[in-house]
């Protein structure tokens, strides 16, 4: 691995730092207090080709590698974690999997839009009674002709009212294993049947759009299928890995906007005559927020290497995303300790830290799923407890087409 970050590396990530300090810095905090996300921001990221940084140019991207697509994410969630949740799920979640799996013609009508910034995308997996459990969905997609008639109910969808169109997996086929029974969809937001709303009330991520989208009788057609009918978990899974990538690189930049707040706070704030920062116990907390940031940026910059030479990378991935995300609420947390009373309060950022750091150990995968991938790949056991003479269901590299 080389560790040099080229011009084009560097000029991404301050053409992003730029946009947040000057455009969302100012804004933020009541945007977070009024849990609404400014209109202007989506057609913003568009603007400036963040929507596409790492898609190809002949598609409407940018032609960034995997490492930019990191060091956007680490930029933006420096600033606010909701902005990264965008990237997340119009690129990592959406846009890669119309990339990998999609037809030349899908490509065109949905992708170089999407690249452009023109669309939104979200991602339609998760449902009120299944979340880590994808096997476990009760949304349907029945064939009638030439065309797809879907029923269910998509719930924790971030975008869900913002997105022009998402990708939706629901259950085609109940007669198989629950694993190959399912199918993705291109489902454009606005067909008749769909009803979207917006979830209020979260603990974090508030300045951002999580809902939830209902389809009563939705009818798409086949050409919006993405990938062969069955191949939806196939599809999942690899929309999953590119998602956990984003949410890895972005909980890195939460510790390291935690570590400069407590800086900052350490080298003003006085107690007993002198700087708290000269207290070994801050000293302390200071040092292992910077452990914790030096480690997350090296897993995430492996596995975006990885991704970059086109080699299986999942189990890299999610010990990025597992790591990174459990130490940014640590960081967090520890940020809140250096600042005391004032901590506690949204006068200072961290406190809006906490609360957007406890979501990433949840989405894209629990914490204590990615501590059971770990296990598998080092006991080398398979999802079933036996032995594995192949790569593990759970791999979903395995399953991924080249893109």
């Amino acid at each position: 691995m080389d560790f040099q970050l080229n011009e084009e590396h560097l000029g991404a990530q301050e053409m992003v730092r730029d946009f947040v300090q000057k455009e969302i810095g100012p804004i933020i905090k009541e945007q977070d207090r009024k849990q609404e996300m400014a209109d202007f921001i989506l057609p913003r990221m568009g603007e400036l080709g963040i929507l596409g940084i790492n898609l190809p140019v002949r598609y409407g991207g940018q032609g960034f590698d995997y490492i930019t697509l990191g060091l956007v994410c680490e930029e933006l969630e420096v600033m606010d974690s909701t902005l990264r949740v965008v990237m997340s799920v119009h690129m990592g979640l959406n846009s890669m999997a119309i990339l990998q799996w999609g037809t030349e013609e899908q490509k065109q009508q949905f992708l170089v839009p999407q690249a452009k910034g023109e669309k939104v995308a979200s991602f339609g997996l998760t449902e009120p009674g299944a979340g880590s459990d994808v096997a476990g969905m009760t949304s349907t997609a029945r064939k009638d002709g030439d065309e797809y008639v879907l029923n269910g109910e998509k719930m924790w969808i971030s975008l869900a009212t913002k997105s022009d169109h998402a990708l939706i997996v629901a259950r085609t086929d109940n007669e198989v294993d629950p694993h190959e029974g399912l199918s993705a969809f291109i489902v454009e937001l606005d067909r008749d049947g769909i009803t979207t709303g917006d979830i209020h009330g979260k603990m974090g991520v508030r300045a951002g759009s999580t809902g939830w989208i209902a389809m009563q009788d939705v009818r798409v057609p086949e050409f919006n299928r993405l990938g062969e009918e069955g191949e939806g978990f196939k599809i999942a899974m690899s929309c999953l890995d590119n998602g956990r990538y984003t949410v890895g690189a972005g909980a890195t930049g939460l510790i390291r906007a935690s570590l400069e707040a407590s800086i900052n706070y350490a080298n003003d704030r006085k107690a007993f005559g002198r700087e708290i920062g000269k207290f070994q116990l801050v000293q302390q907390k200071i040092a292992y927020m910077v452990q914790w940031y030096e480690a997350a940026r090296l897993l995430y910059l492996k596995a975006g290497w990885l991704k970059n030479q086109g080699k299986r990378n999942t189990k890299e991935t999610s010990l990025a995303k597992w790591f990174a995300t459990d130490m940014s609420f640590q960081a967090a947390s520890e940020a809140i300790q250096v600042h005391g009373a004032y901590g506690y309060s949204d006068e200072y950022d961290v406190e809006r830290y906490l609360r957007n750091s406890k979501g990433a150990v949840i989405y894209e995968g629990t914490s204590e799923v990615h501590q059971l991938m770990q296990a598998g790949y080092a006991l080398g056991y398979r999802e079933d407890g036996e032995l594995r003479k192949e790569l593990p269901a759970y791999d979903a590299e395995y399953w991924q087409a080249e893109a």
